[in-house]
């Protein structure tokens, strides 16, 4: 039986279309509750999904996001531990998908200082 291994993670945002309750593996509430998929959706790439809409500067700083913010930060570097691939190997679902008000400088981590 092979183990799995993926290469990175896919990130969307709630109101992705293709989302539609079910085009994740993960699903994190803005208050930081994971919320897993039943079944799979890629078998390269684990998708996490934020509870929000990124297609705005700024969406980030709604009241109580900082939860999500720490729950993915720490979900990442998890994940990335578990499953073998570098923690800065977080990438878009697409060109409009977490949207162009994602903050990426958001995700620096680095596992060495404990940090994101």
């Amino acid at each position: 039986m092979r183990a799995l291994s993926y290469d990175g993670i896919l990130m969307h945002h709630s109101v992705c279309p293709s989302i539609n309750g079910k085009g994740y593996d993960l699903f994190i509430t803005k208050t930081g509750v994971i919320i897993p998929s039943s079944v799979p959706t890629d078998p390269s790439y684990i998708h996490i999904c934020l509870e929000g809409d990124y297609s705005q500067q700024g969406a980030y700083l709604e009241p109580g996001s900082e939860e999500q913010w720490f729950v993915l930060g720490k979900l990442i570097l998890r994940l990335s531990a578990m499953y073998d691939f570098p923690p800065d190997a977080v990438y878009p679902h697409s060109e409009t998908c977490p949207g162009p008000g994602f903050p990426w400088a958001r995700l620096v981590i680095s596992p060495q200082d404990r940090y994101h």
